[in-house]
């Protein structure tokens, strides 16, 4: 071939492959164009939906529309309204990021055997969407609506429509419990308690749930109580095992007589701040086999050591119920944990000395037949103890005192010696003092009375430390 020959080639070779980059580059650019164009090519008013249906992996989940949407496999299934609502909520303007026109084989395209078919029909006409393979290159799934066109959908339905019929149901609501009045507890520990509008009774502050113990008036914490409240109101109120539970089928759940029954009454505010006062009820029981093992364990001697109570408690089966509600759920073995610690001594203070030390002007001290007294001065940061004549650091003292804590609660009366008596003067306008005496009771425990009434076994190792601190003081002064 000539040399010029050979020219017209090259050049011909050249244009082609010049015309072919410039195709390329201007369907990338239009690609990108109607990538972020989000086109809409599919709007559905979800009010005027009738019927809606979808498969994808499991069964065939339809639903229709009659005062409220039914589910169509049985009409006592409590249908959560709001959930269809989201749902149909993703055809109200739905975005194509790019269009194939005319495809020819929608095996490509994952849609001869789509995931998901999405069936919807208003009063005018009858929807059906076809969810395909997710591309990834484009990371976006392929979509067909049935207008004969393959879209690359802008939001993927599947985040959706990957949906059980647990994911429908319409759940109990648990309300919020900011502002209890009162609270009740039936079961083994019949308890209950009531809010006071201010605290007249205690020397701490932030007493304001009170029961009444022994013929008086007894301040639990606030602190203990309002996570107790908070468990409730988050509770995990999702893994249903019946919708509709019968009075036979009770039993089966140990809810035919619940271990606890808990009694709220409480004060709900609508979307205007309007108050009303409202009562919520939970009952909650194990699994009556579980019970019995147990019951047969404890009454063998045979029972579990605290080493294995975090593995025993992520194996209990337990259930819930919201007062009389059909629906019955099972609970982890956290929750029911939390639930069960719902007994009066669950929820008082466990501090032996509840108040400000702030408040405290001086303190006498009975210790082996001798006889103490501390001093506060001043105020804030200027505030000094002094013993007799001398300045004396108090600092382990007064954190001593405010570690002191029950193991468990009694109300025996001591049998041995005194180990060490404080009598707290307090700046305090429900109490002037608040005497503490603990008394020997065995190698681990010492009693502490508190103004002279038996309150609770205090660790033995914690009252060494107080009594170390008063002698740092009293024996340097």
């Amino acid at each position: 071939m000539k040399r010029s020959g050979k020219l017209i080639v090259l050049v011909a070779v050249l244009v082609a492959v010049s015309v072919a980059a410039i195709v390329a580059m201007h369907m990338e650019e239009r690609k990108e164009e109607i990538r972020t164009s989000g086109e809409v090519v599919l709007e559905v008013d979800p009010e005027s939906v009738e019927t809606l249906s979808w498969q994808g992996d499991g069964d065939l989940l339809s639903f229709h529309r009659d005062d409220g949407w039914v589910y169509d496999g049985d009409d006592a299934f409590p249908v959560d309204g709001e959930k269809i609502g989201e749902l149909l909520e993703q055809f109200r303007a739905f975005g194509a990021a790019f269009a194939i026109e005319n495809p020819e084989d929608l095996s490509q395209y994952g849609l001869d055997d789509p995931s998901c078919t999405i069936t919807m029909k208003t009063a005018d006409q009858e929807y059906t969407i076809l969810l395909g393979d997710f591309s990834s290159m484009d990371s976006q799934r392929y979509v067909s609506t049935g207008d004969g066109k393959v879209y690359l959908a802008a939001s993927d339905p599947m985040d959706a429509f990957d949906a059980t019929l647990r994911d429908v149901i319409d759940n109990d609501d648990l309300p919020d419990l900011s502002e209890v009045k009162s609270m009740k507890v039936e079961g083994e520990d019949t308890w209950q308690a009531e809010r006071a509008e201010e605290n007249t009774r205690t020397i701490c502050e932030d007493d304001i749930f009170f029961t009444e113990r022994n013929g008086s008036q007894l301040p639990l914490d606030t602190d203990r109580m309002e996570t107790f409240f908070e468990d409730i109101s988050t509770l995990a109120l999702t893994n249903y095992v019946t919708y509709k539970v019968t009075e036979d089928e009770l039993a089966d759940y140990g809810l035919d007589n619940p271990e606890r029954t808990i009694t709220i009454v409480y004060t709900a505010k609508d979307e205007d701040d309007n108050e009303s006062e409202e009562t919520f009820v939970l009952k909650v029981s194990r699994d009556p086999d579980e019970l019995a093992a147990e019951a047969a364990k404890a009454e063998s001697g045979d029972s579990s050591e605290d080493s294995e109570e975090t593995e025993e408690t992520e194996e209990i089966n337990a259930f819930a119920r919201v007062g009389d509600s059909p629906i019955v759920y099972q609970i982890t073995g956290v929750d029911y944990t939390a639930l069960m610690n719902s007994g009066c001594d669950d929820l008082r203070h466990r501090e032996m000395f509840t108040g400000d030390p702030e408040q405290i002007t001086s303190i006498d001290i009975s210790l082996e037949g001798g006889s103490y007294t501390l001093v506060a001065e001043g105020e804030g940061e200027d505030r000094t103890w002094k013993y007799g004549e001398e300045e004396a650091d108090a600092e382990d003292l007064l954190s001593t005192l405010e570690d002191l804590s029950a193991n468990t609660f009694t109300t025996d009366s001591p049998a041995q010696k005194e180990e060490i008596a404080l009598t707290l003067h307090l700046d305090n306008p429900n109490a002037d003092q608040l005497k503490l005496a603990f008394y020997r009771q065995d190698g681990t425990n010492c009693l502490c009375q508190a103004d002279g009434v038996s309150v609770a076994l205090v660790p033995r190792s914690d009252v060494v430390d107080l009594i170390e601190a008063v002698n740092a003081i009293v024996l340097n002064g």
